[in-house]
């Protein structure tokens, strides 16, 4: 199946939930810059604002972000 996505969305990231500030039919991955259409996005981190395509790569974010706090 392809997805034919066409226009880019803006959203604002909140605690469970996110807001539309531009519509569009997909948002990209802060890490992978893969493509996700709105009704698929899952992950996210509301601090730093980024989205991620699947709970791997949220993870592998994570932990790139928590290793330096010891």
């Amino acid at each position: 199946m392809t997805n034919s996505f066409t226009t880019k969305a803006e959203i604002r990231l909140h605690h469970g939930q996110f807001q539309i500030i531009k519509s569009g039919d997909y948002v990209e991955c802060s890490i992978t810059k893969e493509k996700i259409s709105l009704d698929n996005l899952k992950y996210w981190n509301v601090d730093l604002q980024e989205i991620y395509a699947n709970p791997k790569v949220a993870l592998r974010r994570y932990k790139e972000i928590n290793e330096n706090k010891d």
